[in-house]
């Protein structure tokens, strides 16, 4: 009202300056005009501030005005196909699947965010934590119910609170965070999943995790471009009877604990150094693999590790290159095995890939190998035909990735998996993890369930918002 006010004294300032003296009619009628489009204008701006105020309002007095909202839907099809050990194949042409993404993020204050986001992951037509040939007792796992195709409902794939501040006058950033970890779509697989990498390493671990961290930066005190180091810890499984049971939330068995630390020796626009330790206790294997509702054995503790760089070299087609080296090794209780072996087995894996500029998008290839004992944590890994990062044997990818517009994009993949062993996408113990060359494995009476090769031809079309 300030300003129509100042415009109405405005006009009549200069109507008395520019123009010849106007009669007392003529400053009436002329102030009557005014008025009656005031009154309009109002009309105008009441109606828009019933939807306005209140977006106005959240985003000056609250905090929910610091709310991030995101989502990612995808449509894909895959062309599967399998040769398996006794000669026979297996294949689908045509596999429809939806992807969807919701994404929340809330910052109150420099110190302090959230971040959760909510996933939906199903086959055309169909669900399979239950199915018309019974139930699907791990699809609804809880290290990949969230990225594996289930089911109609949304999970939780990730709940996370960080807290952030500094040390030593500022000079030591370090910050902390509990919840359901963002432990999937890690780095380097995150290439060719074209997504923002999560803080593990892809190499050995791409599963959901609960649990915490406590990481530091120390690139200022150590003058090392990029040098952090991250403790984390999680729980794998937790061995309690459900809540309804007579004696509730019991602990009848051993959990499946995680603890690890990052640590990158240095980073920066062109390269990145780090390594991964990671320790795993209680593993498991199932007691009868034609009988899954016997449940579990825990077969023994696990350590793994893993190096990798990576190289950006701008200048010459804005390409990129890594190289990784990871190695498990296993460490079974008394009388039991462990992938086929009652003694200490140490598996070794490295994997290389480039990926570069191509026709307006990013064409990559890579190629990862798996000796005989080689053992990854990766049951997480966006894909429908087996992880290719455990694969004891060869592996080989090319894709295409391509943004159409803004926020629209569409990606071609193939993906070839050759065994040389069996028990690359099982447990840990010997009942589904067992590595017995696939040679061998031919004459065995669960050839007919063995995989030898596998291949996986994926489109997809993509919308980020």
């Amino acid at each position: 009202m300030k300003k129509i006010g100042l415009s109405i004294a405005a006009f009549v300032a200069t109507s008395s300056l520019y123009a010849a003296t106007p009669s007392n009619a003529q400053l009436l009628k002329r102030i009557e005009q005014l008025e009656l489009q005031v009154a309009k204008n109002k009309k105008v701006t009441s109606h828009k501030e019933k939807y306005v105020a209140p977006v106005a309002q959240i985003e000056n007095n609250s905090p929910y005005g610091k709310l991030k909202i995101s989502g990612d839907y995808r449509f894909a099809v895959d062309n599967l196909h399998y040769d398996l050990a006794d000669g026979s194949t297996a294949k689908n042409d045509a596999l429809l699947t939806n992807r969807l993404w919701l994404n929340f993020s809330y910052k109150p204050n420099e110190h302090i965010d959230f971040n959760t986001k909510l996933a939906f992951n199903k086959v055309f037509g169909q669900g399979f934590i239950y199915y018309p040939g019974g139930k699907a007792p791990f699809d609804g796992f809880d290290w990949l119910a969230s990225t594996t195709n289930t089911d109609d409902r949304f999970r939780v794939k990730n709940a996370y609170i960080n807290y952030r501040d500094t040390l030593l006058d500022g000079k030591l950033p370090w910050s902390f965070g509990v919840g359901r970890r963002s432990t999937s779509y890690n780095q380097l697989i995150s290439w060719r999943d074209d997504t923002k990498a999560n803080s593990p390493l892809g190499h050995i671990v791409s599963a959901e995790f609960d649990g915490g961290h406590l990481a530091f930066n120390l690139s200022k005190i150590t003058g090392v471009s990029g040098m952090k180091v991250k403790f984390a810890a999680g729980r794998g499984a937790s061995y309690v009877s459900p809540s309804l049971s007579p004696t509730p939330d019991i602990d009848w068995g051993k959990n499946i604990n995680m603890f690890d630390v990052n640590f990158v020796f240095y980073s920066d626009e062109a390269l990145h150094a780090e390594l991964q330790a990671m320790h795993v206790t209680n593993l498991i294997d199932l007691k009868d693999p034609q009988n899954p509702n016997q449940g579990f054995d825990t077969v023994g503790n696990m350590d793994l590790a893993d190096f990798m760089m990576t190289y950006n070299a701008k200048n010459f087609n804005n390409t990129k290159f890594f190289a990784s080296f990871a190695v498990s090794q296993t460490d079974p209780n008394n009388n039991q095995t462990m992938l086929g072996s009652p003694d200490k087995e140490t598996g070794t894996s490295y994997w290389f890939g480039a990926q570069t500029a191509l026709l307006g998008g990013r064409f990559g290839l890579e190629y990862n190998h798996g000796s005989k004992y080689w053992r990854s944590f990766t049951y997480a890994e966006d894909t429908v035909a087996g992880s290719k990062l455990a694969v004891r044997g060869n592996a080989y990818e090319a894709y295409y990735t391509k943004e159409i517009m803004d926020g629209l994009s569409f990606q071609a993949r193939y993906t070839y998996m050759d065994y040389d062993y069996t028990g690359s996408q099982g447990f840990f113990g010997s009942t589904t993890g067992a590595a017995m060359k696939i040679e061998d494995a031919k004459n065995s009476p669960m050839a007919k369930y063995i995989v030898d090769k596998a291949q996986d031809v994926r489109v997809y079309l993509r919308y980020q918002f």
